[in-house]
């Protein structure tokens, strides 16, 4: 079977992805970083920490991630080629996740994402008690349908891989299952229950990229021993 399997290839795409991951949660960490503001009455204060993040932030995570995001999911292509020559049928629907998540990831999401927040910084300064209202309604007709398509097709990549490797359908240990994207989600809420920082804000708010951090140095590093 490894002669089926190109591994400079796999490991080449491995290493772009940690090299993505990194970049896209920078983009993250950017939009991220701030504390929540109490005193604000006219806007939950979850969204508070948004109020003060500068344009220049919010331009340069939109553009890390129109860039980066992208870049990251073609490195899912790694995945793709270890579990094709062992299930067609998982590699089918792993590389329709995967085109799902590069046609909504970046501009459907992540991109309207950074207007939401440049625009709640708008109407906040000119009408406060609107800014909510606003906002909500932008996120209500650009930003939520994207987001609900992106979560269908980011869901079904991540399921069909935790299952493709539980399953034996790839050249790495059964174990390997664990690399998976999904280990941001409770790496993020690790970190809202560390407490209310910027570092552990901005942390939380790269739990995709830390969960593909995660799942591409892991297979990385399993792969090294098993492509020579």
């Amino acid at each position: 079977m490894n002669e089926t399997l190109n591994w400079p290839r796999i490991r080449h795409l491995l290493k772009l992805g940690v090299f993505a991951s990194l970049t896209v949660l920078a983009r993250d960490m950017l939009l991220g970083w701030g504390v929540s503001d109490p005193s604000v009455t006219e806007v939950p204060t979850l969204f508070t920490r948004y109020l003060t993040v500068s344009d220049g932030r919010i331009f340069a995570s939109a553009l890390l991630g129109l860039v980066g995001i992208p870049v990251e999911c073609l490195c899912w292509f790694a995945v793709y080629r270890m579990i094709k020559p062992f299930s067609e049928q998982d590699a089918h629907a792993y590389r329709a996740g995967i085109i799902g998540c590069l046609a909504f990831g970046g501009c459907g999401v992540h991109v309207p994402c950074c207007m939401a927040v440049y625009l709640l910084k708008r109407f906040y300064a000119g009408n406060p008690s609107a800014a909510l209202q606003e906002t909500g309604r932008f996120i209500g007709w650009f930003l939520l349908p994207a987001t609900v398509i992106f979560l269908i097709f980011f869901l079904l990549t991540a399921a069909v891989q935790i299952k493709a490797f539980a399953k034996g359908h790839t050249p790495l240990p059964k174990r390997c299952w664990v690399f998976s994207v999904l280990f941001g989600l409770p790496f993020a809420a690790m970190m809202k229950l560390i407490g209310d920082f910027g570092l552990t804000n901005a942390l939380a708010t790269g739990w995709i990229s830390i969960g593909n951090l995660w799942m591409m140095s892991g297979l990385l590093l399993v792969s090294r021993r098993l492509g020579e």
